[in-house]
């Protein structure tokens, strides 16, 4: 029998706290001076995976990394449309934090290793924990 004690149950409620703190990260990254803005773009991927998690609390492991990426590329993608009521909706603040404001290919980078160590934390911290 397995009798291991599992400190964290990864719940939608738990992916759903996780979710909230890295919008919270997130925000507070574009605050302080001195954080670059990449380290806000790799918060906001951690923040889209736990989010994805939280729906899809039983996908399968490429369904864990396919969703979220595809999500914060569309997102990214976006941002080369400029149509003036689309613009409108990014120069509010939940507009710009949620649609962002210019294409970037470092973003698109940022955005992957935030989801590969959101990954990370997932699998082998939350999911396969050491007995």
């Amino acid at each position: 029998m397995d009798f291991r004690f599992r400190m964290l149950q990864p719940t939608r409620f738990f992916y759903f706290i996780i979710t909230v703190f890295g919008i919270f990260l997130g925000i507070a990254s574009r605050k302080i001076d001195g954080i670059p803005l990449s380290i806000g773009d790799l918060l906001y991927a951690v923040m889209v995976y736990f989010g994805f998690r939280m729906l899809f609390i039983n996908a399968t492991n490429p369904k864990k990394l396919l969703f979220p990426l595809v999500f914060c590329y569309l997102i990214e993608l976006q941002q080369l449309y400029h149509a003036e009521s689309i613009t409108a909706i990014r120069n509010t603040t939940i507009g710009h934090y949620v649609l962002g404001q210019g294409f970037l290919w470092s973003d698109i980078v940022a955005y992957s290793v935030g989801v590969a160590i959101a990954f990370v934390v997932d699998y082998f911290l939350l999911e396969k924990q050491l007995p």
